[in-house]
């Protein structure tokens, strides 16, 4: 297999795409750096897509690699033909392959492995001839009670074993078999006890066809099973899977034709139908997981890139009953001011301690923002600190944040690390606050599975989820870029090109040495090398420093290509980032710039990125998105809902069936995905994503089971 055409093809690229691609990643470059700094290469491939290629080159390598496995072995057993390489190089997916060398693998003891043990392969064989031999007859000759053989009956019934085992054993056969699960089949799923109530009711007497059936109801399903709630299986119309069988192998209409037809059932009954359905349910929980696994990556991109709120002071407000709500309040650049704990009653007129408390602390720290959690006690706590802005005189607005993964960063080394004078709990109000300020700097130091915007995500195979969710974060933190000076260790080991260890090393450097002044100084950090240091030049950033050129996105093999299109378009190096640079796009333009770009030795994109840093360094891409919902106004409950209330709130989740959306009563709402825009979409993904404002119109609320849904449609903009 050609597999760069193959690529190619795939994913409609020209050939010379695709081989500069693989021959970078095949040098170890990141994708994040072939996406930013390799796009005459590429045709400007964008990180997603290189991913996508990226895993599609994993999976077609390992086809071929399996392939050549399965020749070997074929031929090491002197039974390799030229029919079975060439059905080998054709196999297009690895069940195919499996199904190639199913009659050459060793098995185990089976039936038919018995029978050839007792020298009944030479009467399967004239079976099968169908010819005009009387089968009982032909078997009285293999009588034998010492093999156990004692009557024509068992005798039969082993050669048919050995015919079935062989039928089943057929690729050709296995693949129309599975094609006709894949149209025809359902999956059933009913209750192993129908009088107990679980969260499976929905498919206590479930049926859907294979090929219809949603990812997130096979996932559900799958769960069910696990949990010993359902009893599932795939079922399908044996006629229509004997008649493909019989059409195969029974040639005539005679006593041997008569056992062939048998055995041909038994071995679809019997051995092929259920390999089938295993095949089946794996590759339907496959797919869902891999559905899954897009929804949550997709959330999770669009979470780490909301907006950061900068340059607030922020009180980070954790709440909780009988422990407190506990309180840390940061600067504009995340370092911790106070800490305190509050005991709220959360009764009316009896917090005047608490307020008094949050007061001083406010005017003390000049709190100009505060970030409530979203967790137990959240919609009290958000009704006191609405009741408090209104009594005070400073201009204070609030925000409720997920502090999904909080506990978690909270408990670990890392935080421990960070923050080693502060008890667990503190440590919690300091990263719901930094969470509002900066969403990627802090949620970089979260598993991705704990931050919560997913659907089954316990439930993934563990090292895609986590390849997939850590390709994300990379990303994401490459597409801001990072300040060098103040970055956490844990965000800069995403930086590419950069590991855990050098991380640490450059904080280590930095603590030791005082703040980087020039990108050059990082070739000295211990175990950053001139491979990696091209691999992240260009995404750290040094503000002040020596070189304007250190704090854009411009890559150091770039600054003299920088200064020169600087120089000719009659701009000065201290005109970086002035309103001055914008003009220098006209100066481009006459001049011609592809005449310039050959001139300056760089493609049009690099160009085009050169001259959007010099205009706007140290861009955040971040900042040109909606910015987060702040409240400062009442508080509603739940019980204060009404349908046809038309209000604004914040999507929080994206699933396959819909959207969560916070609209400040503490409990989410759900936008059913026929209820989201009045075009035909197939996932919510296609019209919303995590971190949008939008506008919603209640449909119904039920108060007792805490449910609200939403709409989106008919509501005046």
């Amino acid at each position: 297999m050609d597999i760069n055409q193959k690529i190619a093809d795939e994913f409609s690229l020209r050939r010379e795409q695709v081989d500069n691609t693989i021959e970078m990643l095949d040098d170890g470059k990141t994708i994040p750096f072939i996406a930013r700094y390799r796009k005459e290469l590429t045709g400007s491939l964008d990180d997603q897509l290189l991913r996508q290629l990226s895993d599609r080159l994993t999976y077609l390598r390992n086809l071929e690699t399996r392939k050549e496995e399965v020749k070997k072995s074929i031929e090491e057993q002197g039974k390799l033909t030229e029919d079975i390489v060439k059905a080998l190089d054709n196999a297009a997916a690895l069940v195919e392959v499996e199904d190639i060398y199913r009659p050459f693998k060793p098995k185990r003891k089976t039936r038919a492995s018995v029978a050839r043990e007792k020298g009944l392969e030479p009467l399967a064989e004239l079976i099968m001839e169908q010819g005009s031999a009387q089968p009982e007859n032909e078997a009285e000759k293999y009588i034998d009670p010492e093999k156990e053989l004692p009557d024509t009956e068992t005798v039969l019934q082993g050669a048919m074993d050995i015919i079935a085992e062989d039928i089943s054993d057929n690729a050709e056969l296995r693949k129309k078999i599975r094609s006709l699960y894949e149209k025809a089949a359902k999956v059933e799923s009913k209750a192993v006890d129908e009088e107990q109530e679980t969260v499976y009711q929905n498919y206590y007497d479930f049926s859907e066809s294979v090929s219809r059936i949603a990812g997130h109801r096979v996932l559900a399903i799958d769960r069910g099973e696990k949990e010993k709630a359902l009893k599932v299986a795939v079922v399908i119309d044996e006629e229509f899977v004997f008649s493909i069988a019989e059409k195969m192998y029974v040639k005539d209409n005679n006593s041997c034709s008569e056992l062939v037809k048998k055995a041909a059932q038994d071995s679809c009954t019997r051995l092929i139908m259920p390999s089938v359905e295993r095949e089946i349910r794996a590759e339907l929980t496959e797919n869902a997981a891999e559905g899954a696994i897009k929804v949550f990556a997709s959330n999770l991109r669009q979470l780490l890139l909301q907006p950061p709120i900068k340059d607030q002071v922020t009180l980070g407000f954790d709440p909780g009953y009988a422990h407190g709500c506990k309180l840390a309040v940061v600067d504009a650049t995340g370092k911790v001011l106070d800490h305190g704990i509050v005991y709220p009653t959360f009764r009316k007129g009896k917090d005047d301690f608490t307020k008094d408390k949050l007061k001083k602390m406010i005017e003390k720290n000049g709190v100009t923002a505060v970030a409530i959690g979203n967790g137990t006690a959240s919609r009290e706590s958000e009704a006191l600190i609405a009741e408090l802005i209104r009594e005070i005189p400073q201009r204070v607005s609030y925000i409720v944040v997920s502090e999904a993964g909080a506990s978690v960063y909270s408990a670990s080394k890392l935080a421990a690390e960070e923050f080693p004078e502060f008890d667990v709990s503190i440590r919690g109000a300091v990263s719901i606050a930094r969470r509002m300020q900066d969403p990627l700097a802090e949620l970089v130091k979260i598993d991705p599975k704990a931050i919560g915007v997913g659907q089954y995500q316990h439930d993934m195979p563990k090292k895609r989820m986590d390849e997939a969710l850590s390709g994300v974060v990379e990303d994401c933190v490459n597409t801001v870029g990072v300040d060098l000076n103040t970055a956490s260790h844990s965000l800069l080991s995403y930086i590419s090109g950069i590991n855990s260890t050098v991380a640490k090393n450059i904080v280590s450097y930095r603590e030791e040495n005082g703040e980087f002044t020039d990108r050059k100084q990082l070739l000295k950090v211990p175990k950053l090398g001139k491979k990696a240091f091209e691999q992240c030049a260009g995404f750290l950033r040094v503000r002040d420093g020596k070189d304007p050129l250190d704090n854009t996105g411009v890559h150091p093999e770039s600054y003299e290509a920088a200064r020169k299109l600087i120089d000719e378009c009659g701009f000065k190096i201290a005109d970086i980032g002035t309103p001055h640079m914008t003009d220098i796009n006209d100066s481009i333009n006459k001049q011609g710039r592809k005449s310039l770009c050959e001139r300056l030795g760089i493609g049009v994109p690099t160009m085009k990125d050169i001259v959007d840093e010099l205009i706007k360094p140290g861009r955040d891409p971040r900042d040109e998105l909606p910015a987060p919902l702040m409240r400062s106004g009442d508080v509603m409950e739940i019980k204060d809902l009404k349908p046809g209330m038309e209000l604004v709130g914040t999507v929080r989740n994206v699933i396959d069936f819909g959207a969560f959306v916070d609209i400040g009563v503490h409990e989410d709402g759900l936008v059913h995905i026929s209820q989201i825009c009045d075009r035909y979409i197939k996932h919510p993904l296609e019209a919303v994503k995590v971190g949008e404002i939008v506008n919603v119109k209640v449909l119904d609320v039920d108060v007792k089971r805490g449910r609200i849904s939403l709409t989106m449609k008919g509501i005046q903009k």
